[in-house]
């Protein structure tokens, strides 16, 4: 099967084959695994040791990213959201739900935010303390500018949280350079093709301990996470976590350091997505978004306008010739979600979209 969807995703066989095996999670052997693993991340995410440190969670990206707006963002105190897709509107639940005040910035789904978007917004209220925005929007795939925007917070002192959850290792935003940034969050089973189950902030420890009894949640609290390293060591873990996935995730890291680290995998999950978007327009499909705006890690279409068309079945259809992609949407209007990610070629790409043409043929001139 072809999984194309935006996380988790496509593996390799030696990552998977990491999973097989029984551990104990605070056995010494282990502990030296899981310490070396925050120091590899710190790496991968361009930050500074002794400054930056990982901060793993288990549980999916909606976990992580709420610990770093409970950890980050006092109670009470205002967050600054550009909405322009469905996981910041998830964000702004979980920031609203936590307790803190969110400043909605509305925005379309159909092009990233920039710095321009952003600054009248913080002009307008000079309360605002903190940012919090998703890199990469797989609700349509669009990118946010968050370099851009995290350089015009830096000079303003206004602190900046990223959901890059489907955006780490493949789109730069090096942290020794973001200073302004107080936490970027992922998950294991994205853009660095490992399984699903943990998730990471990398983080400010300043700032981390700083913010020390704002999270209201002991499950929750990052800082709590930094103490507990610092008390016990780097490769001890507070909570019992999916220990397979996390020996998995090793063997990812080495996949993808062999493969060229960033550059290289941004640069094949670009030509997965050109080709995807071109096949797909080859197709007499409508893409979702314009390609200049169209991102690296999942392309979205308009649904076909036949009415006939229906998703399940499609989805199911698609599936039983060995391609199997999102079976809802998130975004206004009806469309499909492709991804472009994991451990996949362009030639596995071009297999896709034949079985999407013949499905979509097939299922038309049967519904006839």
């Amino acid at each position: 099967m072809l999984l194309l969807i935006p996380g988790p995703v496509q593996t390799r066989p030696e990552t998977r084959a990491a999973m097989a095996q029984d551990i104990a999670p605070w056995d010494r052997d282990f502990q030296a695994v899981y310490a070396r693993i925050r120091e590899r991340i710190v790496a991968v995410a361009g930050g500074t040791p002794g400054v930056h440190a990982t901060l793993p969670l288990q549980g999916a990206g909606h976990f992580v990213t709420e610990a770093a707006i409970r950890t980050f963002v006092a109670p009470g105190a205002k967050v600054l959201i550009p909405m322009n897709g469905a996981y910041a509107q998830r964000m702004a639940r979980l920031a609203r739900e936590a307790g803190r005040v969110v400043v909605e910035l509305p925005l379309t789904d159909t092009r990233g935010a920039t710095a321009a978007d952003i600054l009248p917004a913080l002009d307008a209220d000079p309360s605002i303390g903190t940012v919090a925005m998703v890199f990469n929007e797989t609700g349509s795939g669009i990118v946010n500018d968050a370099p851009g925007i995290g350089d015009s917070l830096r000079a303003r002192g206004i602190r900046l949280i990223l959901d890059a959850v489907s955006a780490f290792g493949v789109l730069p935003f090096p942290l020794a350079d973001h200073p302004e940034c107080d936490a970027l969050v992922f998950t294991s089973g994205k853009c660095l093709e490992g399984m699903p189950g943990m998730g990471f902030a990398v983080a400010r420890m300043d700032r981390a301990e700083a913010c020390a009894g704002n999270a209201q949640s002991w499950s929750l609290d990052l800082s709590d996470v930094l103490a507990n390293a610092k008390r016990a060591g780097w490769g001890s873990i507070r909570f019992t976590p999916p220990v397979q996935a996390i020996a998995a995730f090793d063997v990812a890291l080495d996949l993808y350091e062999a493969e060229g680290g960033q550059p290289a995998r941004h640069a094949r999950y670009r030509a997965n997505a050109d080709a995807l978007y071109d096949g797909l327009v080859a197709l007499g499909l409508r893409p979702y978004l314009d390609k200049q705006h169209q991102g690296p890690v999942i392309v979205t279409i308009h649904q076909p306008a036949d009415p006939r068309f229906d998703l399940m079945q499609f989805v199911d259809a698609l599936k039983r010739r060995g391609v199997l992609i999102s079976n809802f949407y998130n975004t206004s209007a009806p469309t499909l979600r492709i991804g472009a990610i994991g451990a996949i070629t362009t030639d596995d790409i071009r297999r896709a979209v034949a079985a999407i043409g013949a499905t979509l043929d097939d299922m038309l001139a049967k519904a006839a």
